[in-house]
C-alpha cells in the first residue's frame, strides 16, 4: 500500500478537563473520527490530498460542534460570517473566502475559487455571487442558527467585547476547523475554516483564510493549517514561516514547527496551535494552549484522537 498521511484539528484553547464531561469529550472525538475517516478514505482509495482535505474539513463544518458552518458564531449584527482557504502544494495553487453568508461549506467555495474564478482571494457579496454561479449549497440563516453560539452571543450583544473562538470563559471553546494531509504520490495539502470571533464587528477577518498566514501548502516543504488568536497568526505569517525555517534552515518539520508555536508565537503573546505535514509523510501537531481538538492517521495504521496534551 502507498504511504499516506493526514491530520485534522477543531480548535485551540483553553480546554479545561475539569469542565469536559465524558460525554461531551465523546461527542468531540466522534465528530474528529467522523472527519478522519472521511479524508482517509479518500487517501486509501488514491485520491488526492487535495480532496482529502476539503471532504475532512467540510464534514467538520456541518458538525455544530466545532466554529465552522453549521456551527459559526454570531457576528455583532446576528449574522455568520465565514472565511476559509485551502491550498496545494505542488503547484502552489491557492482558494480563499471571507465574510461570505449563505454558504452551507465555505471550504468547497474556496477550491472552486481556486479552480474556477482566476483569482485567489473572494470576499463578502462578491464571493456570494461568485458561489451562486458555481450552484453552491446555500443556506437559509436558520440553518446556521445554533442555541449555544446564540447564548454566547447575548452575554456581549450590543458591546464593543468580542469572543475569540478559544475564549477564557472556560466551558466555551469551540474552534476553528482544518486538515492537512499527504498522498501516495507525494504531494500535500491544507484547508482552514471558521466563523471567526463571537461578536466581531468592522468585517473583520482573521487568518484563516490568509494564504501564508493560517494555511500554507508546499511540496518542498509541508502543509500548514492554524488554529487560535487569528490577530497573531496575521501577524506573524505563521503558516508560511513554518515554511521558510524548513527551506531557509533546513530545520524538520517538527522543529520548525515546535520554534513557530512554542517561541515566536510567544513571544508576541500569541496562543494557539497547527497541525502540519510534510512530503515525506511526518506529521507535527503543536500548541501553546491547555488543549487542541486534534487527530491523525498514517497509511501503516497508526492513529491519535486527543483533546489535551
Amino acid at each position: 500500500m502507498k504511504k499516506f498521511t493526514i491530520a485534522i484539528h477543531g480548535g485551540a484553547g483553553t480546554i479545561l478537563k475539569s469542565s469536559m464531561t465524558a460525554e461531551k469529550e465523546a461527542a468531540y472525538k466522534n465528530a474528529l473520527s467522523q472527519a478522519l475517516n472521511s479524508g482517509t478514505k479518500i487517501l486509501s482509495d488514491g485520491g488526492t490530498a487535495l480532496a482529502a482535505v476539503e471532504e475532512a474539513v467540510r464534514v467538520l463544518e456541518d458538525c455544530p460542534l466545532f466554529n465552522a458552518g453549521k456551527g459559526s458564531v454570531f457576528t455583532a449584527t446576528g449574522t455568520h460570517e465565514m472565511d476559509a482557504s485551502i491550498m496545494e502544494g505542488k503547484t502552489l495553487q491557492a482558494g480563499a473566502v471571507a465574510q461570505v453568508e449563505s454558504v452551507r461549506n465555505p471550504i468547497r467555495l474556496a477550491r472552486l475559487i481556486m479552480e474556477k474564478s482566476g483569482h485567489v482571494f473572494l470576499s463578502g457579496d462578491g464571493a456570494l455571487d461568485f458561489a451562486k454561479k458555481m450552484n453552491c449549497e446555500l443556506m437559509e440563516e436558520d440553518w446556521f442558527y445554533d442555541e449555544f453560539r446564540y447564548q454566547q452571543w447575548q452575554k456581549i450583544k450590543g458591546t464593543d467585547a468580542f469572543q475569540l473562538d478559544h475564549s477564557t470563559i472556560k466551558d466555551q471553546k469551540f474552534g476553528t476547523v482544518g486538515a492537512v494531509a499527504m498522498d501516495s504520490n507525494g504531494n500535500v495539502a491544507a484547508a482552514t475554516s471558521t466563523g471567526g470571533m463571537t461578536n466581531k464587528r468592522f468585517g473583520r477577518v482573521g487568518d484563516s483564510p490568509m494564504i501564508g498566514s493560517g494555511t500554507y501548502a508546499n511540496n518542498a516543504t509541508c502543509a500548514v493549517s492554524c488554529t487560535g488568536s487569528g490577530e497573531f497568526f496575521i501577524r506573524g505569517v505563521v503558516a508560511y514561516d513554518v515554511s521558510c525555517l524548513m527551506e531557509y534552515k533546513g530545520l524538520s518539520l517538527q522543529a520548525a514547527c515546535d520554534e513557530v508555536v512554542h517561541s515566536r508565537l510567544l513571544k508576541i503573546n500569541g496562543d494557539g496551535g497547527l497541525i502540519a505535514a510534510d512530503a515525506l509523510g511526518n506529521l507535527a501537531l503543536p500548541f501553546n494552549t491547555e488543549g487542541m481538538y486534534r487527530a491523525w492517521r498514517k497509511s501503516n495504521g497508526e492513529e491519535l484522537i486527543a483533546i489535551y496534551k
